[in-house]
């Protein structure tokens, strides 16, 4: 994964291959792909989050 996505590049990228996964346009051969992308992207939305989280925590105190 690119780690110089930003949250929001993450969060566009999961968004779309969720659309994906719903209306049925993802191949069967490479659904197990794009669930691992998918799960991928959530993890780094999840530690960019945290460290935002932090960033702001220290600031305020």
């Amino acid at each position: 994964m690119e780690s110089n996505l930003t949250y929001t590049e993450a969060l566009l990228k999961l968004e779309e291959i969720v659309e994906q996964i719903e209306d049925d346009s993802i191949m069967l051969d490479t659904l197990t792909e794009k669930v691992m992308q998918a799960n991928e992207l959530i993890k780094y939305c999840e530690t960019k989050l945290r460290t935002i989280e932090g960033d702001v925590r220290d600031v305020l105190q």
